[in-house]
């Protein structure tokens, strides 16, 4: 989809330095969680234009996007400040990791919990198995995680690399292992996915840089 002006539905805190903006879906925005859009912006005069993978299980009315808030940042402070019924411009979507069925194992670290939450709650959705491993030392999306476990999924939160190793260790053959996150962790989770006995070139794997 070319770019597309949407309207913002709502903004919400979900953690430290951690927001959600829900995003009305425009027509003929065909995506899956796991795959992500192109916002556009003008800030102070100046174009801006970032990457954020879709954190809802769905796109059914709205969407959702998970955005880490740097007060030093030139995009996201001002997302932060959107209100319900301001305008935001999207691409998209793109990208070739995404979620279409089965049993799921999401390995996320940082801001890799909101694509992360968003695959896991499509596969409980269908009736699959879903799992999370997800390395952060200050949590975001709690409440949703807390509600996929009440549904039956597990999740582990852990803060280092030693835990993501113990923990993919015993969830490594769960289902499609997906991974979401910084380079640096994607390294982590590589290693931690060979060291369980896992195959990672099977992985689907969405590196944030």
């Amino acid at each position: 989809m070319d770019e597309t002006e949407v309207t913002v539905r709502a903004v919400a805190t979900v953690g430290p330095g951690t927001i959600t903006l829900e995003l009305e879906t425009p027509a003929d925005f065909d995506a899956k969680p796991g795959q992500f859009v192109r916002l556009h912006a003008t800030v102070d005069g100046e174009e801006i234009a970032r990457y954020y993978t879709l954190s809802s299980p769905d796109i059914e009315e709205t969407f959702e996007i998970t955005v880490g808030v740097d007060p030093e940042g030139d995009l996201s402070p001002w997302l932060a400040d959107r209100e319900s019924g301001d305008t935001v411009t999207i691409e998209g979507p793109f990208g070739n990791v995404a979620y279409d069925e089965g049993d799921v194992a999401v390995l996320a670290g940082g801001p890799g919990v909101g694509p992360a939450v968003g695959v896991a709650e499509a596969a409980v959705a269908e009736g699959s198995e879903a799992t999370i491993v997800y390395q952060d030392d200050a949590p975001a999306h709690e409440q949703r995680l807390d509600a996929l476990v009440d549904s039956g999924a597990t999740v582990r939160i852990v803060e280092n690399k030693q835990g993501l190793t113990d923990a993919v260790r015993e969830v490594v053959d769960d289902g499609q292992i997906y991974v979401f996150g910084f380079q640096t962790f994607v390294e982590d989770a590589r290693d931690a996915v060979e060291a369980g006995g896992g195959d990672f070139s099977e992985a689907e794997v969405e590196s944030f840089g």
